[in-house]
């Protein structure tokens, strides 16, 4: 039988992105809604060779381990073969493009594991405040799982000055409660990147999807990847299909990934 996906609740919201909003003047109409840019104009710059280069030089600057130093070969032989034409994307380039753009002053990351997406949105917005979700297991998808202590300590290697809180524990307990001792508080920028069920995974959007700002971002990792295609029907049924987003997807190589930016 076909899964029922919970969806999720939302509230009215006043909290805007500065980056990518505009705030008419004081006496001025706001004719249109605040969002200037959406997922076409952001979509473009994720999937350039400039922003693969970044990615690439980010993998350099961490601690390596037997994906990052995949990622790094996957990267220069991509932009050896096909150059400035190499149109490729994954979390990590994503993640660049969109903290460039949006400056965010907050993020928000369930599945931290090395903390390479967080560094992919420290090296851009340095002081930005973190909260980063993660139960931390051993031997996660075959690789070491070295804690939160390697990941603060990865943040600081490249220069990162804001302050990153470590929520430890099943997101599903962890995330309620969270809000719940923080019932005002927005996020510009917002990764979903842990449990890869079809329900967890819908459970985990559900949660936080209330609380990305108007203009925010949210990340959804591994749309394409094969071992997991349901999460493919997740974002399309939890994100896509919703008119309060303008979406990116990449699927064309890799394990695919897409973003939203909310429009209201």
């Amino acid at each position: 039988m076909p899964v029922t996906l919970p969806r999720p609740i939302y509230k009215p919201t006043q909290s805007l992105v500065p980056g990518i909003c505009h705030t008419p003047p004081a006496g001025q109409a706001a004719w249109y809604p605040p969002v200037m840019a959406g997922a076409d104009t952001l979509g473009a710059k994720v999937a350039r060779a400039e922003t693969i280069l970044q990615a690439l030089v980010l993998m350099q600057r961490l601690t390596p381990d037997a994906y990052t130093t995949y990622l790094k070969d996957f990267y220069s032989h991509g932009l050896e073969k096909f150059e400035a034409h190499w149109r490729y994307a994954d979390i990590v380039t994503v993640l660049l493009c969109l903290s460039e753009a949006l400056q965010p002053r907050n993020y928000l990351e369930v599945g931290v594991r090395r903390g390479r997406s967080a560094a992919a949105v420290a090296v851009k917005a340095p002081r930005c405040t973190m909260a980063l979700f993660d139960m931390w297991q051993t031997n996660y998808a075959g690789m070491e799982n070295p804690g939160a202590e390697f990941v603060k300590s990865e943040l600081r290697s490249i220069g990162y000055q804001g302050q990153a809180a470590f929520i430890d524990g099943n997101s599903h307990e962890t995330l309620p409660a969270f809000f719940a001792q923080n019932p005002d508080m927005m996020f510009d920028i917002i990764t979903v990147d842990g449990d890869h069920s079809e329900l967890g995974a819908a459970q985990d959007i559900c949660d936080v999807l209330p609380r990305l700002a108007i203009g925010g971002a949210l990340v959804f990792d591994d749309i394409a990847h094969p071992f997991h295609p349901e999460l493919n029907g997740v974002w399309k049924t939890l994100v896509e299909s919703d008119d309060r987003f303008s979406t990116f997807s990449y699927r064309e190589a890799g394990y695919g990934v897409g973003f939203a930016i909310r429009k209201h």
